[in-house]
């Protein structure tokens, strides 16, 4: 968003219009709608940031619910912004650890703030660029405790704060930043901090997990399968004796499972009935051996996060499959089974094999009204291909 755009945008103007607007629709006829609007003397930059906001609020009910009806974003903060019901829990920690005010650097557009302001922490939010300065500002408004600064994280007095949240920038425009010396604030002086006061640092579930640092919890999230974020907690806000964690939330809640460090791998044993998928946040936390013992369960292979057992169970920590048919990973031998049983509707899934999906898909030429799981990968150290269904 230009600034041009965010003065009309916060106008009096800007922002009754902005609410008059229908709920976004994308089969809408956009040209007529601009149309329309410029009709009624309303500018050319006025209009498109009114529409950007629609979409967008559209967008955002996913994360943030009824909030996103007055809230404003960027495509860039929306995406980055963390959901609203894991905001609560980074707020929650703050709170238990008995800290009151926190300053939130990086603060993006709002949504770990207003998550600790909602619970009547004192909170400061830290935003580098000006237009999601502004944005964070006009969210945050609603809450006397919460206030933003327009400034570099780094360079912020942090003396008379309790408890510190960094969300570094990893991108730079449209470019992902590789190297975490690169990030704003970079990730050693996010871990500076870490290492003098109470703090939590949001980071890439994918990042590099030889940059985390002993001694501190690192909690790998997941909402609906998805695996969202790595928090890595310092001080007061860490919880004793946790130093990795899998949080997974979904239509069950939230389960967590928790171990001092990384678990040691079950054994591997023979292809039993039943297959599970550990949830991705259990795999980043490398707790997929505390899993499988949990359910009695056992490695299919060497390296590749598949368990296998003779019963099924019932876990939030994984997806349980039974598998009706194992066959070699022949691509021939597949598609003659498939036409066989007529199957139309297929999902692949793929562990430990060096193979592309939506390629295999397209040789099979699948046809039918039935629908199935094919899983390629390797029991035993030998590539197979087994079709199951889920439990």
């Amino acid at each position: 968003m230009e600034p041009i755009e965010l003065r009309e945008l916060l106008s009096i103007e800007g922002l009754r219009l902005l609410d008059s607007l229908p709920a976004f629709d994308a089969a809408a006829d956009v040209v007529r709608t601009v149309a329309e609007l410029r009709k009624a003397g309303h500018s050319p930059a006025l209009v498109a940031a009114v529409l950007t906001q629609s979409k967008l609020r559209s967008r955002a009910a996913a994360k943030f619910g009824a909030f996103a009806g007055r809230m404003l974003f960027t495509e860039a903060g929306l995406e980055q912004a963390t959901r609203l019901r894991v905001a609560a829990m980074h707020a929650g920690r703050f709170r238990d650890a008995g800290l009151s005010r926190i300053a939130d650097l990086g603060c993006g557009i709002g949504a770990d703030a207003l998550a600790m302001a909602a619970i009547d922490l004192e909170v400061t939010g830290v935003e580098r660029d000006e237009v999601t300065a502004a944005l964070a500002t006009y969210n945050l408004a609603p809450f006397p405790n919460a206030g933003v600064e327009h400034a570099d994280a780094a360079a912020v007095d942090l003396a008379g704060y309790d408890g510190v949240y960094l969300d570094p920038a990893r991108r730079d425009g449209a470019r992902r930043l590789k190297d975490p010396g690169d990030w704003s604030p970079s990730l050693d002086f996010a871990f500076e901090i870490g290492s003098r006061r109470p703090t939590g640092v949001k980071l890439g579930p994918g990042v590099d997990r030889d940059l985390i640092p002993a001694g501190v919890e690192a909690q790998w999230i997941s909402v609906d399968r998805d695996v969202v974020e790595l928090g890595v907690w310092f001080g007061a806000v860490a919880r004793p004796g946790i130093g990795r964690s899998a949080l997974v939330i979904g239509d069950h809640g939230a389960a967590e499972l928790t171990a001092p460090r990384d678990s040691d791998d079950a054994g591997i044993g023979p292809l039993g009935e039943y297959l599970f998928e550990p949830d991705g946040a259990v795999i980043r936390a490398r707790l997929i051996g505390d899993l499988a013992r949990a359910i009695d369960a056992r490695m299919l292979s060497d390296q590749i996060a598949y368990l296998t057992a003779d019963a099924p169970a019932q876990t939030p920590f994984a997806v349980c499959f039974r598998i009706t048919e194992t066959m070699p990973l022949d691509e021939r031998a597949i598609k003659r089974r498939l036409a066989t049983l007529g199957v139309g509707t297929l999902e692949i899934k793929k562990r430990g094999v060096d193979i592309d999906p939506a390629t295999f898909r397209s040789k099979l030429s699948l046809r039918g009204d039935k629908s199935a799981t094919l899983f390629l990968t390797r029991a035993a150290g030998k590539r197979v291909a087994l079709l199951a269904e889920r439990v």
